[in-house]
């Protein structure tokens, strides 16, 4: 953020300077129309046939003396303007890397296999995005088997998604109407508030509108008195409101657009849950993770840089810092090893020891003073004074 706010200064800076040149120009270049227009009546006014005088002349000379002085400013205001603008990107190389090839291992997609499966996770975002058009011409051009991606029903809730944000909610009340008894199982407020919108929407219509809004009412909301009474009891006290309009009562909040980003949002929420699918595109929670990763992967790079160190992350399969992502981005457990303080990888698991304590597979060959070969060695556990065999250690899965 502090190197965007210091480009968004000198951004500033420029549309300042140029907002003040044009302002002057605008000056400038009116006073010598102005004065050629004065001139031009001026001449106009003496007999055509008659000689330009020599007082004339000098008034002319003067003018364009005037008029070169004028263009000479400008110009030079205009190159002091470039100046500035140069600044901006002076200020972007000096607060962003524009190098991120030390950041990234371009190896991983040498395999046919990983690209197939980047092309696979793109066509699946694609599909998920609604944008099928682009999903089936990445499948045709890349090879990609279609029978490879699993269709999803992330789609239809995208595009229902997408309808409430335009003001169309027929297809949100008709999914949640199918999934009904799911959502009261789950204690879920979407239907309700889908019900609510389209109360308000038939309000829209005014005094006219009345009795269909009441009809509504008494249609849809029954279920909900037990859960909702206050709300509903709120809802029927707009009807009195309906002469002036809702939107000149104290209930405008049940109008304003927040109301349908918050029920969208909602709705996107619980039907992923319900249906068990992710919520989050799984390349844009990459894509975020990376965003996330990178400043803290670029300064390491400088130090690297400096210290002449090369290579930290390329031979492991993980990264050389701890990278904190947000808490909505992380989906499986990770173990950290209480001794080393290492997260367990494949070459390096989770062991279980009899006490019950679990340390890394590199802890426990440390702790045994070599890799673990026979049951003659006893060690004590690091956390409790049971002592044991190495080799009773168990494997266990995250």
């Amino acid at each position: 953020m502090e190197s965007c706010a210091a480009v968004e200064k000198e951004v500033e800076k420029v549309i300042n300077k140029f907002s003040a040149i044009n302002d002057h120009s605008q000056r400038i270049i009116g006073d010598v129309i102005s004065h050629v227009e004065k001139l031009r009546s001026t001449i106009a006014e003496g007999n055509p046939d008659s000689k330009v005088t020599t007082g004339q002349v000098q008034v002319l000379n003067e003018a364009l003396t005037k008029t070169k002085d004028k263009l000479h400013r400008l110009t030079t205001e205009h190159r002091d303007l470039h100046g500035t603008v140069s600044k901006v990107g002076k200020a972007i190389d000096r607060n962003f890397v524009p190098d991120f090839t030390a950041t990234s291992r371009t190896d991983v997609f040498q395999t046919e296999r990983n690209v197939m499966l980047l092309n696979k996770i793109m066509a699946q975002h694609f599909y998920r995005q609604g944008m099928d058009d682009v999903a089936d011409a990445l499948i045709k051009e890349s090879g990609l088997p279609a029978e490879d991606i699993v269709p999803e029903p992330y789609a239809e809730l995208h595009r229902i998604w997408e309808a409430i944000h335009t003001g169309n909610l027929a297809p949100a009340l008709d999914w949640a109407t199918r999934y009904s008894a799911e959502l009261d199982s789950r204690n879920s407020t979407l239907e309700f508030k889908l019900h609510r919108l389209a109360f308000m929407q038939i309000l829209n219509g005014g005094v006219q509108a009345q009795t269909e809004a009441i009809t509504y009412a008494r249609t849809n909301f029954a279920k909900f008195v037990r859960r909702f009474e206050k709300d509903i009891q709120i809802l029927m006290g707009t009807l009195i409101y309906l002469p002036i309009g809702v939107h000149n009562s104290p209930y405008k909040y049940l109008t304003a657009p927040e109301m349908w980003i918050e029920t969208a949002d909602v709705f996107l929420k619980d039907a992923c849950q319900l249906l068990g699918i992710n919520k989050d595109s799984p390349l844009s929670v990459i894509v975020n993770a990376g965003c996330t990763a990178l400043p803290a992967l670029l300064n390491l790079k400088q130090v690297m840089m400096s210290r002449q160190v090369t290579g930290i992350w390329n031979g492991r399969d993980e990264l050389p810092i701890e990278i904190d992502l947000e808490p909505e981005n992380r989906f499986h457990s990770i173990f950290a090893c209480p001794i080393l303080r290492q997260q367990s990888s494949d070459e390096n698991p989770p062991m279980k020891l009899l006490c019950g304590h679990v340390i890394s597979r590199d802890a426990l060959n440390k702790l045994s003073n070599g890799p673990i070969m026979n049951n003659t060695f006893r060690l004590k556990c690091p956390y409790c004074p049971m002592e044991q065999c190495p080799s009773d250690a168990k494997l266990i899965y995250f």
